[in-house]
Parts: C-alpha cells; sequence; structure tokens
C-alpha cells in the first residue's frame, strides 16, 4: 500500500518509518527543505530510540522524502500529522494544520478512486467536523471520492517506535466500512488477538485522545499530592504507591511520584480539554486541580533547597533537561520552572543533559553547560535532579566533588548514603 505522511515532525517522522517498516511504500511530505533533505539522507531530525535505524534501513526504498503534494493521488491513504500547538487561552492552533488538510484536498481534487485521508494530529473534537473536514472536502472541491478519518496517536516519546510497533491499542474513527476497512489494512502488521480494536466515530475518536491523556496526568498529579502527604509525614511515598498499586482497579502504572509531568501533549492536552468544556459552560474542577499540582512540584523542590543552601551567589546543578530521557525535547520541561526560580533567587546555573543542551541553551543562553553530570556537580553548592536518566542513577562519588553535597532529587535516581545531604521531594 501506498501511504503519504504530512508532516514530519515527532509523529510525522515516526510513524512514516515505521510504515515503511510495515512494508508500505511511504512518502513524507513537509515544507522544511532541511527536514526533507534530512530525511532522505536516511537519517532522524529528532531523538527518538530506534528511528536513526528505521531510516537508514528505508529512505532511498520504501521511504521518500518531498516538499510536493503530488504523491497524495498516487496514494492510497494520506495521514495528516500536523502539530497543533497551543493557544493562550489554551485551545489548540489548527492553522497549520487547517492549512495542510486544505492542500491535500487540493491535490485530491481530480481523484476518482476512493481515498482516506486520515487525521493523526490531535484535535479537540469540535475541530474536526467545524473546521477540518470542509477544509479537506472545499480543497478536494467536494469531491465525493474523499474520506475523513480519525486515527489518534499514542506515542510516548522515548519510546515512540515501540509503541507504534506494539500499541496498547487502536482507534478507528470512521464515516463508512470502507474508511475502517482500509485502516485495518493500513495496520495489518500490528493486528492480532491481543491488540483492541476500536472502530467509532472520529468525533469520539478525537475524544479518546483527550481523555486518555488527561487522565494519566490527573493520576500523576494525584500520586504527586499523596507523595507530598507521605513526605510531610516522613513516609516513603514509593513503599505506599507499591502497595496501592498491587490493586488491579489502580494498576502500578505511573505511580511514581517526583517533579511532574511535561512534554508537549500532556499540558497541551489538558489545557485544551478545560478551554473547551468551559466553552460549554462546563467547569472541569479536577482537571484544573490536575494542573495547579504539577505546577506546584518545581516549587517545592526549590523550598526543599533552600532549607539547605542559600540560593543568592550559589552555584547550583540542575541535572536533567529534557521533560523526559530519551529525547531531546524540552518543551515544558520541568526543568524550566527550576531554572527560572533559581535564577529569580540570584542563583548561578550550570546544567547538564545527555541531549537536550542545546535545545535548552536556545531558552536559557547565558546560564553554564557541563559536557559532564560529574563537571555541573564539581564546586557546586547544590543539586536538583529533574530528568531520571539512567545516566544519573550511576553518579555516586561525584557528588563528594560539591562544595555542599545537597541532593535533591525530584526521580528518585539516587540512593541516600552518608556523606550527602539528601531529599527526596516526596520521600
Amino acid at each position: 500500500m501506498h501511504i503519504t505522511v504530512i508532516g514530519s515532525g515527532y509523529v510525522g517522522t515516526t510513524i512514516a518509518a515505521c510504515f515503511a517498516e510495515f512494508g508500505h511504500e511511504v512518502t513524507a511530505i513537509d515544507i522544511d527543505e532541511d527536514i526533507v533533505a534530512t530525511l532522505n539522507d536516511g537519517e532522524a531530525p529528532i531523538t527518538e530510540p530506534g528511528l536513526d535505524d528505521l531510516l537508514e534501513t528505508h529512505a532511498g526504498d520504501r521511504l521518500t522524502a518531498t516538499t510536493s503534494y503530488d504523491a497524495v493521488p498516487e496514494s492510497d491513504v494520506t495521514f495528516l500529522a500536523i502539530g497543533t500547538p497551543s493557544n493562550d487561552d489554551g485551545s489548540i492552533d489548527l492553522g497549520a494544520l487547517e492549512a495542510a488538510a486544505e492542500a491535500t484536498g487540493e491535490a485530491l481534487r481530480e481523484k476518482s478512486e476512493r481515498h482516506l485521508v486520515v487525521i493523526k494530529s490531535t484535535v479537540t473534537p469540535p475541530g474536526i467536523p467545524e473546521k477540518l473536514e470542509p477544509a479537506i472536502r472545499n480543497g478536494a472541491d467536494n469531491n465525493d471520492a474523499v474520506e475523513v478519518g480519525m486515527n489518534p496517536e499514542f506515542l510516548r516519546e522515548g519510546s515512540a517506535v515501540t509503541d507504534f510497533q506494539n500499541p496498547d491499542k487502536l482507534v478507528f474513527g470512521t464515516n463508512s466500512e470502507w474508511a475502517s476497512n482500509r485502516l485495518h489494512e493500513v495496520f495489518e502488521p500490528v493486528l492480532n488477538a491481543e491488540t483492541p480494536v476500536v472502530e467509532t466515530d472520529p468525533q469520539t475518536a478525537a475524544m479518546i485522545k483527550y481523555a486518555n491523556n488527561a487522565f494519566l496526568a490527573s493520576k500523576i498529579s494525584l500520586v504527586n499530592d499523596l507523595g507530598n502527604i507521605c513526605k510531610e509525614f516522613g513516609l516513603d511515598a514509593y513503599e505506599v504507591m507499591e502497595a496501592i498499586g498491587l490493586d488491579d482497579r489502580i494498576s502500578e502504572q505511573f505511580l511514581r511520584s517526583g517533579v511532574g509531568w511535561g512534554g508537549s501533549c500532556f499540558p497541551k492536552d489538558v489545557n485544551a480539554i478545560i478551554t473547551a468544556a468551559r466553552e460549554e459552560d462546563y467547569d472541569p474542577a479536577l482537571l484544573e486541580a490536575a494542573i495547579e499540582i504539577n505546577d506546584r512540584q518545581p516549587r517545592r523542590m526549590l523550598e526543599l533547597l533552600t532549607n539547605h543552601v542559600e540560593l543568592q551567589g550559589a552555584r547550583i546543578a540542575v541535572l536533567g533537561l529534557s521533560f523526559k530521557p530519551n529525547t531531546d525535547d524540552i518543551r515544558n520541561s520541568r526543568a524550566i520552572p527550576v531554572i527560572e526560580a533559581l535564577r529569580s533567587h540570584g542563583a548561578d546555573v550550570t546544567a547538564y543533559d545527555p541531549v537536550a543542551a542545546d535545545e535548552m541553551a536556545d531558552r536559557f543562553p547565558d546560564i553554564d553547560y557541563a559536557p559532564t553530570a560529574a563537571d555541573a556537580l564539581r564546586d557546586a553548592d547544590g543539586t536538583l535532579i529533574v530528568t531520571d536518566w539512567d545516566e544519573l542513577r550511576e553518579l555516586d562519588t561525584e557528588f563528594d566533588e560539591m562544595a555542599t553535597p545537597v541532593v535533591i532529587d525530584g526521580r528518585r535516581c539516587i540512593e541516600r548514603r552518608n556523606g550527602i545531604v539528601y531529599e527526596g521531594l516526596t520521600w
């Protein structure tokens, strides 16, 4: 099957490479000439485990990239994987996605065979029938051969390739049996008795994506709130959570308390569903509380640090800058409010991350970036561990090189031991 993928960000690049691995012929389309050249060279424009290997294998063969929409009418299915960033009011910006949708429709204007356009981008339910489908159909001059469906993604940065190849579920939002069958053909390599397939309409499919992320974000915030309470009583939150995770109504997933959630999905999606609910005059109090608790966690790290260190003029090491390990994505990273707070208190910040230092330097160009964690720790008056990279878990004697070995651990990376002042965020 020939598949066109519009957009080559985290989602678009991942699904294009994985579809090629499935055996499909794939054309990736992006307006950025540099990204197109990078893909055609067999390299990933993003940091994602396993992606470079897939692109090296399939680029120039099953996978090609272009800036032209000419391949769209020659393909069997088109996936729209354009980013939908947040507006200032919490709603999502559909501008780039609408433009890509209309261009896709224009490319299909003369096509006589049925063609399925699948929205992979995350959009609130009203955004599909009210804006995106008309954009596609207007571009296609209302060509009845063009059908529109929704297939939300549930990919986690840092494990996106594995998630796509081993899905917990597949959601097909379509308006016809033909469109549903076409998606079954596309995903046939990962369809088996253990892969649930939810077949529904496009609006419900979009809502499933938002509900999924809102639930997970709220679960993390609840765990962090409980962890904060455990900390006040001098109890180990991890021991408490391990016990409640044995209840199959709760499960052990997402029970690690810490400095909170970030990235491109949880903050954007929770804010978007809150904004959409308010437009319908509904007050989503629990989701609002989830955001408030999440925003509070970085401040708690600073409070713990100030119990041991006078921040004015102190040299503080911040370890971990990406919002999670195995990615260079710093969007909504918990390190950002941590660094901002440290600077506002007059601290000198030295930061380290295995892959995300350059990205963070664009935001904070005037702080120091160490080449290694050991260099960041040397002569520091305190350190904050924000991202749980595996290499940070191996640190030990490096803390002995600090001027004052005060460790505030936001991810339970480090074991308590003699010789360091250790504070876990919620334990």
